[in-house]
């Protein structure tokens, strides 16, 4: 008997801000670009690409193509969208930071 799976979307978890905000920071802490880029597009996935597309003035595809694994966006771009998702970027020293 074969077992039935479905593919594992994230954005269908993240329901909140509080939700979104943890992704984001797993994903900034992690300091993997990729991750970091996919996050960023599955949390636009969850509020709406439609909508993002709108808010930022970028086409979805150009955000579905930034945004995947794959994808190499432009600060601009990451700041637009961060900003339409109700999130920014923030500095904090890390373990091996000087001073």
């Amino acid at each position: 008997m074969a077992l039935n799976t479905r593919k594992f979307d994230p954005a269908a978890y993240l329901d909140d801000s509080e939700a979104l905000a943890e992704y984001m920071a797993d994903a900034l802490e992690s300091g993997d670009v990729a991750y970091i880029a996919d996050a960023i597009g599955v949390i636009a996935r969850a509020r709406g690409m439609s909508t993002i597309a709108r808010e930022t003035g970028l086409s979805r595809e150009s955000l579905y193509r930034a945004l995947s694994p794959e994808g190499n966006p432009e600060l601009s771009t990451l700041i637009k969208v961060l900003d339409s998702l109700g999130l920014h970027l923030t500095a904090v020293p890390n373990q091996k930071g000087s001073g």
